[in-house]
């Protein structure tokens, strides 16, 4: 069975690997969203794309992550989301973790930055996206982005065993 990711970042590669424990695809396809998705539902749209696209590539599964931010009741929150499909058509979804960004992340981020790199500049890392990431940061290391993601892809591949096994 051939298992793709729909990203070449390690962080995203490495959640797919260590739950499934085998190496996977990465293939460079497109979220078919903005570079900084801005809202759940934008957010959630670029995993499915992704996914999506992995299939169309010629993986039996295809996996997408994707981060992003969402702003709830004035704050902007760090949002994470997954989709896996198959060549069956089924596509299962699943959400990750949602912290608050501190205000001097949030300010440019708004103003039309992307997160990772706003995240590169406060952190003298231009490489922090494909390793901690912010919520790796703003956890202070208690949670990388592969862990992250991790939590993700448990849940959608918990969702699809049940659903082949039904």
């Amino acid at each position: 069975m051939k298992i793709a990711v729909g990203s070449f970042n390690p962080a995203k590669i490495k959640a797919v690997e260590n739950v499934l424990n085998e190496t996977v695809q990465s293939m460079d396809v497109p979220s078919g969203v903005s570079p900084q998705p801005f809202s759940d539902e934008e957010t959630k749209l670029g995993a499915i794309n992704r996914a999506k696209a992995c299939i169309t590539n010629g993986a039996d599964l295809g996996f997408g992550l994707e981060g992003g931010v969402s702003e709830a009741e004035g704050t902007l929150y760090l949002c994470n989301w997954g989709a896996l499909a198959d060549r069956e058509g089924k596509v299962l979804v699943a959400s990750g973790a949602k912290i608050p960004l501190p205000k001097e992340i949030a300010e440019p981020v708004i103003k039309g930055h992307e997160l990772g790199d706003v995240m590169a500049s406060f952190t003298a890392d231009k490489h922090v996206r494909t390793k901690a990431g912010a919520i790796g940061i703003f956890t202070n290391g208690m949670l990388a982005r592969d862990e992250m993601f991790e939590h993700i892809v448990k849940m959608l591949y918990g969702q699809y065993n049940y659903y082949q096994n039904r």
